[in-house]
């Protein structure tokens, strides 16, 4: 006689705000001769300026309500086919507001699919945290083994410029990077409480409040590492590479000096590794 499995308790439902919350999603996907098909659900808009010669089709992602609290969700998948290329950059920084203490934290999620022979810039312009904001933020990259990826993303803990501080919440900001299925890269940064304290350790950020996360992954990886290691001065920064994976990092306690040094890097790795110009899209400047 078998006996049935018990059945696992269900799972408690994550909380429900009290008040209106936003659930964006947006999906684009590009072959060989450009934009083959896209998705947009509001606040996530998708807007396609116009390119110099030689450059990679570009989207610029657009978050219409202004910003991201407690509750709210944006989904974004980019889906590039085989020899195919795409540039894909953030209209502004994401702001992520303070949230209510019933809410569930803020959730943004990008997935990045990579067909063989494919090339993308995934270029994301900073995520400004305000004081007791709680974020969770993913990016997942699937690609083939010959596949490449230029990927930044950054962290600032509050709006220095105007005598804002970080001093609570939840940062848990994770990267997975898959080549042929097989997971290589796992890195998840993960602050939950008194976020001002544990960065001021020496061996949190050391009074730092911006993050740099930048990545190259390719075949060819190696061969940029001395470059790399140029371009993130030390102490704050610095570059390593490990199984097709550049890796370069920076943090700062002016987040103005530390996007400048991301755009120059970018500007730079992009030129090194892709052949482009090396002058990023207008909208990077703005």
């Amino acid at each position: 006689m078998m006996l049935a499995a018990p059945v696992p308790p269900a799972e408690k439902a994550a909380p429900r705000s009290r008040l209106q919350r936003v659930d964006g999603a947006a999906m684009v996907h590009f072959g060989p001769r450009g934009l083959r098909d896209l998705k947009q659900v509001a606040p996530a808009r998708l807007l396609f300026p116009d390119i110099d010669a030689g450059e990679f089709p570009l989207v610029v992602t657009v978050t219409t309500s202004g910003g991201l609290t407690g509750g709210d969700r944006l989904s974004l998948h980019v889906r590039i086919d085989a020899e195919a290329s795409a540039t894909v950059i953030p209209q502004a920084a994401e702001k992520i507001y303070r949230a209510l203490p019933d809410d569930p934290p803020t959730r943004i999620e990008t997935r990045i699919s990579l067909g063989a022979g494919s090339r993308c810039e995934w270029l994301a312009q900073e995520a400004i945290l305000f004081d007791r904001s709680r974020m969770r933020r993913s990016l997942d990259i699937d690609m083939a083994p010959d596949a490449r990826l230029l990927a930044a993303e950054m962290i600032v803990l509050g709006r220095g410029a105007m005598g804002e501080t970080f001093e609570s919440g939840l940062i848990h900001d994770g990267w997975r990077i898959r080549r042929g299925g097989r997971l290589v890269w796992a890195d998840t940064l993960h602050i939950d409480g008194d976020v001002a304290e544990i960065a001021a350790r020496p061996f949190g950020f050391d009074g730092a409040i911006a993050v740099l996360t930048m990545v190259y992954a390719g075949p060819d990886a190696a061969a940029h590492l001395e470059l790399a290691r140029t371009l993130v001065p030390a102490p704050h920064g610095g570059a390593t590479c490990l199984d097709g994976l550049l890796i370069v990092r920076m943090t700062g306690p002016d987040p103005r000096h530390v996007r400048d040094i991301a755009l120059r890097s970018a500007e730079i790795l992009r030129s090194a590794v892709f052949g482009l110009s090396p002058r990023l899209p207008s909208i990077c400047y703005c």
